[in-house]
This record gives C-alpha cells, structure tokens and sequence, in this order.
C-alpha cells in the first residue's frame, strides 16, 4: 500500500470519529499499544527524537530495501501520534519516504487533540523519519 494510500486509510478511520474528541484521543492511544515493542536497550539518548516535549526514541532498518521504523514514547497520546507516522512510512523506499508530504494530520483535524507543544514534535519525528530514510537512500546508493 502506497504512503497516500495510507494516509487515505488513517483519514477515513479518524473520519469516524470526527465529532467525537474523547474517542479520537481513545483510538490514538489504541494505536500507540499496537506498536511493535520498542528494545529497552535502545531507550538511549542515542534514540531520542529531539524537539518533542515527551521522550520518543526511533530507529529505522534498511529491510530489503525498504526502511522499517521503529517508536516508542513514554507519553500515550504521543506514542499514538508516532504509531501513525510509523504505520504510513515503514515498509518503503527511503526515496519515497523522502518524496511524499504528510497531509492527514490537517485532513483529521489533530490540531483539536493535540497543541501546539505537541505539533511541534509531530513535526520533529516527520523530521526524523525523513532524516533516517535519507541515511539509508545515501548508504544504498554507495
């Protein structure tokens, strides 16, 4: 499935739930428990997302030439936030990753669940994610 076709995905779920704030943030914090588990041994500041309030660590695989992330937060609405980003990413091109915009955070309004705290590390584990993906473009290209 394509990056937009996943972003696609996660707006028509979210669309559901439009009008009901409580059972956004409920669904969100669901997805954050979906995540794989995150390694203990890397919840290092190596691993640290910087520029989100809560903690979040990240790592990313080349996997058959794709890139798989992995998230955690010690946060639940974050780790929800970044299971989403994970879920629309993993399993791709690093070229792709780098090439694609997130748009469903506007299309599901998660401004209305999150402030402004919170969009500022959204935006910081976007970064992240696109730096990772431009690591592994650069390693395969070698």
């Amino acid at each position: 499935m394509s990056i937009k076709m996943r972003q696609e995905e996660i707006i028509g779920e979210f669309k559901l739930l439009e009008s009901d704030l409580e059972m956004s943030i409920n669904y969100l914090i669901e997805l954050g428990d979906q995540l794989t588990p995150f390694p203990e041994n890397k919840k290092t500041d190596d691993f640290i997302v910087k520029g989100c309030q809560s903690k979040v660590w990240m790592f990313a695989e080349d996997k058959n030439q794709n890139v798989v992330y992995n998230a955690d937060s010690n946060t639940v609405v974050t780790k929800g936030l970044v299971s989403l980003l994970v879920r629309v990413f993993s399993g791709h091109k690093a070229e792709e990753i780098l090439n694609e915009e997130i748009y469903f955070p506007e299309k599901i309004g998660m401004s209305r669940f999150i402030g402004s705290q919170r969009s500022n590390g959204f935006s910081a584990m976007v970064k992240q994610m696109k730096l990772y993906a431009l690591a592994i473009n650069i390693k395969e290209k070698k």
